[in-house]
């Protein structure tokens, strides 16, 4: 119950979805802030595509990867994260995972396609929005990253 003249925490409970990725290291940077700013609990999910770790000595990889973009979240922060790697479709996974937890926020990172490109659909991203029931937060890279030449403006 809250006390009288005390605001409601807006958010208790972000997931931030990680690849590791450059594309996603705002949408992590931008998840920690809103958690400290409501005090809220942090959950970093990676999820390992199951179309991609079909043979085994693959699977491994793809988890080490999975852990280590795991392991810079926490790097990134003096709060506690709690850690998941999970297996399978990664938006629908990022969904379940988000009910499961009672996320108030879902924060994943998305290239800001520019020209033609922002016409293809099928990004992790944007099945996410589709799907979750959980308010997510989609959060641009700033900066060319991979041979992107498109630079958004802050």
């Amino acid at each position: 119950m809250i006390a009288a003249g005390e605001p409601a925490a807006m958010f208790e409970t972000i997931v931030v979805a990680t690849d590791g990725s450059d594309s996603v290291s705002r949408a992590v940077t931008v998840a920690l802030d809103v958690a400290a700013r409501f005090d809220a609990t942090v959950h970093a999910l990676s999820v390992i595509d199951a179309d991609a770790s079909d043979a085994d000595n693959r699977r491994a990889e793809l988890n080490a990867h999975a852990e280590n973009a795991l392991a810079a979240v926490e790097s990134e922060t003096d709060q506690p994260v709690v850690t998941t790697v999970r297996e399978g479709e990664p938006a629908a996974e990022i969904t379940a995972y988000a009910e499961e937890v009672g996320a108030d926020l879902v924060t994943t990172g998305t290239r800001g396609r520019h020209g033609e490109n922002r016409f293809l659909l099928g990004s992790v991203a944007e099945r996410v929005v589709r799907l979750c029931p959980v308010p997510v937060l989609t959060v641009r890279q700033l900066a060319a990253i991979e041979g992107d030449t498109a630079v958004d403006a802050a």
